[in-house]
C-alpha cells in the first residue's frame, strides 16, 4: 500500500491539464473500514495537501458526526477522490475531476483495501462511476434512494457551503439520510 500511495503522489499523468500543477491528494490504509470518494481537491486542499481541509470538509465531518482525529485516522477512513489533483476553475465552480485518475488508481487502491465495509459516494461523478446504471437521473434522486445502495454504498450530495440551497430544498436529507450515515459510521469506527 505504501508503494502504491507513493506512486499516486508522484503521478503526473495529466499534468499538462492542471493549471496549478500536479499535487495528488489521497489517504488510505490497508485496514480502512470506510472509503470516502469525493470529486477533487479544491485550491485550499491543493495548498495544504490535506484531504477535506476546507469548509466542505468541516461540513462533511459534521454530517458523519466524527472528530478530526477520527476522520484523519487512515485505519478508519480512506479518502480517495475521483480526481486526485485540483482540476482548475470553471464558470460555476471548479472543473470536473480529471478523467484519468479513477481508471488509473481506484482499482489498485481497492485491491489493497481488504476491510472496507462502506463506500461513501459524494457527488454525481463518484455516484455515476460506482453505481453505473443503478444511479438515478439526478443526484437528488440517487441520494433520495440511498437505501437501494446499502450496505456497500451510501450516496451523498457535496457538503460544499454552496449547496445550502439544495439542503434547504431537500429537508428529508437531514431527517432520513444523516441518521443512517451517522449510525453506520459509528458502528464501523468504534
Amino acid at each position: 500500500m505504501q508503494d502504491l500511495l507513493q506512486d499516486i503522489k508522484q503521478c503526473t499523468i495529466c499534468k499538462e491539464h492542471l493549471i496549478l500543477g500536479p499535487r495528488p491528494v489521497v489517504s488510505a490504509h490497508p485496514e480502512s473500514k470506510i472509503v470516502i470518494i469525493g470529486q477533487a481537491p479544491g485550491t485550499k486542499v491543493h495548498a495544504s495537501g490535506v484531504p477535506w481541509d476546507d469548509a466542505s470538509g468541516k461540513q462533511l465531518r459534521k454530517w458523519l458526526n466524527v472528530t478530526d482525529e477520527d476522520f484523519y485516522d487512515e485505519k478508519k477512513f480512506a479518502i480517495i477522490p475521483m480526481g486526485f489533483c485540483y482540476p482548475g476553475k470553471g464558470k460555476t465552480g471548479d472543473l470536473p475531476p480529471r478523467p484519468e485518475c479513477a481508471p488509473q488508481w481506484h482499482k489498485p487502491l481497492f485491491d489493497e483495501l481488504k476491510n472496507v465495509e462502506l463506500v461513501i459516494l459524494i457527488g454525481m461523478y463518484a455516484q455515476k462511476y460506482y453505481l453505473g446504471k443503478a444511479a438515478k437521473k439526478t443526484l437528488t434522486e440517487t441520494v433520495g434512494n440511498f437505501q437501494e445502495y446499502l450496505p456497500k454504498y451510501l450516496p451523498l450530495p457535496h457538503p460544499s457551503p454552496r449547496n445550502r440551497f439544495w439542503l434547504t430544498k431537500n429537508p428529508w436529507f437531514e431527517v432520513e439520510v444523516l441518521p443512517e450515515l451517522r449510525e453506520r459510521v459509528k458502528n464501523l469506527i468504534h
